[in-house]
């Protein structure tokens, strides 16, 4: 059985990971909406990376609390 506190900060950690990759898809919006297609395409890639890690997290917090 996984311990409750590292549950916790296992879940925690996706969603600081999930946070991130939400503000960079807003900058990446903005940049868009602003025409600055260079700055949108750095936080595009920002995003993604983001949203992977929070990906991997989110199974890795998930997996832990069915244990």
């Amino acid at each position: 059985m996984t311990n409750t506190n590292e549950s916790s900060a296992l879940h925690k950690k996706a969603a600081v990971d999930h946070e991130a990759a939400a503000k960079h898809h807003q900058t990446a919006a903005e940049a868009h909406a602003q025409n600055k297609v260079s700055d949108a395409k750095i936080s595009s890639k920002s995003a993604m990376d983001s949203a992977t890690a929070a990906h991997k997290n989110t199974k890795v917090a998930c997996d832990s609390s069915e244990k």
